[in-house]
């Protein structure tokens, strides 16, 4: 809603991030050959999943018509469920280490369960005639099961060893208690704690180390994919909005968000309003620039991820990261040519576009709320929409928002939320559709319009009035 504050509208996405996971993340990153700023790129898909190793069983909720979204795409579901990387977040990774410190170890999924019941149970029968030293092989067991049966069969049996074999696979041997407790101090451990952890945070380790890097993060309409990051591998996201700004600009002092970028490119230089990253892109390789302005910056997806040159694949995740570098490229370019009277130097360097792109540093747009944009690294600006009206209704009680929505939908689009029992508050973003409602309105017999003024409108002045 266009009467969101910053405030309340991240409490709104703070719920349903809270509610869903993510299922595929894209990674965009260039390697500038010094001698010419041409760009190699490098493009990445993950499949995610949440870890089960050693956490309550994670709950989340399907949208349908995102299913369908996905499905229309191409998304891969069997990838995403079958084999996603696990992650974590540091609360759930201190769950972890806290039960593998205590060494109580239990298994939340019913799935697990029975992997677990089926390994234990051949390690039973078989280590009851088995020799010291003679070995067995439990097969077909998945990256998580692999160390849970591991921690399960050591905890309940003190003259086990296990070990992993490649793919799937693990060797369980008979030993002397001796001998486990050497084994056991061991480097050779594979089913250490650390390694245990290391495996279980997965995708979580990248994050750490993009964090670390400090590197401008870039991303298209990026403040939910900011509340996921934080919410899925950094912490629960806070019910603090102010704190929330706080971690993010910690994690990552610099962000730039191509929609903020193109939508002031917009207002000063006649591009063409285009919403969607594909639009955009294809609108900045179709722009014909002043002649004068030297090429486009060169844009090389490397060797080994080429295939984003020979087919386009709409909302893959690689995809689409790969379109949002390309756009804070080119974007970041004709910023450039067109700052400057003076003409712009051949193979412009990669810090002149940040220089460039410096006042939108941190600014992330925010999709028809009280504010264009978050500020991520001081003050959100103040509101500057058209004024908002106030619909008085006369002779028809019970009228609710949708019915006053129903009410100027044909004229013009406006944002209702009720003042008082006969009272309703109408914002716009566009000043002509303001204007046009004052004059339609002006002599209705039902709804009288009038300009919001707080000391005349405000409920909680109206009671102190009386």
């Amino acid at each position: 809603s266009l009467f969101d504050s910053p405030v309340e509208r991240y409490l709104k996405a703070r719920q349903s991030v809270q509610r869903f996971t993510v299922n595929q993340l894209g990674k965009f990153c260039s390697d500038t050959e010094s001698d010419h700023p041409r760009y190699v790129v490098h493009s990445y898909n993950f499949f995610l999943f949440p870890s089960t190793l050693g956490v309550r069983d994670v709950e989340f909720s399907v949208s349908a018509s995102s299913i369908q979204f996905l499905s229309h795409y191409g998304f891969d579901y069997n990838k995403f469920l079958k084999d996603g990387i696990p992650y974590m977040n540091e609360v759930q990774e201190m769950i972890l280490r806290q039960r593998l410190l205590a060494g109580d170890w239990e298994v939340h999924s019913a799935a697990d369960r029975d992997v677990l019941k089926k390994a234990i149970d051949e390690v039973t029968c078989w280590i009851a005639e088995a020799e010291e030293e003679e070995t067995m092989i439990l097969q077909d067991l998945s990256g998580c099961h692999l160390f849970e049966v591991q921690l399960v069969l050591r905890q309940a049996l003190q003259n086990v060893w296990t070990e992993p074999l490649g793919y799937k696979k693990l060797m369980v041997k008979k030993v002397s208690p001796q001998r486990r407790e050497l084994l056991e101090n061991s480097s050779y451990d594979h089913c250490q704690k650390e390694l245990i952890i290391l495996f279980a945070r997965g995708f979580t380790n990248l994050f750490q180390i993009l964090v670390k890097a400090k590197k401008p993060l870039v991303g298209h309409n990026m403040l939910m994919d900011l509340m996921h990051l934080h919410d899925k591998f950094y912490k629960p996201l806070p019910e603090s909005y102010e704190e929330f700004k706080r971690n993010i600009h910690n994690l990552f002092p610099v962000l730039i968000d191509t929609k903020t970028v193109t939508k002031s490119m917009q207002k000063k230089y006649l591009f063409p309003r285009v919403s969607s990253l594909s639009e955009i892109y294809a609108v900045l390789c179709s722009s014909n620039l002043n002649p004068k302005d030297p090429p486009w910056p060169i844009i090389t997806l490397a060797s080994d991820c080429s295939r984003y040159a020979e087919k386009k694949s709409p909302h893959e995740a690689g995809y689409d990261a790969f379109l949002c570098g390309s756009v804070l490229l080119m974007s970041a370019h004709l910023l450039l040519c067109r700052s400057t009277d003076d003409a712009v130097e051949a193979d412009p360097s990669f810090s002149q576009y940040l220089t460039v792109l410096a006042e939108h540093v941190n600014k992330v747009n925010l999709i028809r709320g009280g504010v264009t944009s978050i500020n991520f690294s001081g003050e959100d600006a103040p509101c500057c929409h058209p004024p908002v009206l106030v619909v008085h209704v006369r002779g028809c009680p019970g009228l609710n928002e949708r019915e006053i929505y129903q009410e100027f939908k044909s004229l013009c689009r406006f944002d209702v939320r009720r003042l008082s029992k006969n009272q309703f508050m109408l914002l716009s973003n566009k000043y002509k559709d303001v204007r046009l409602v004052q004059r339609n309105y002006k002599h209705h017999p039902q709804l009288q319009v009038s300009v919001y003024r707080h000391w005349r409108h405000s409920p909680r002045v109206n009671c102190l009035l009386q």
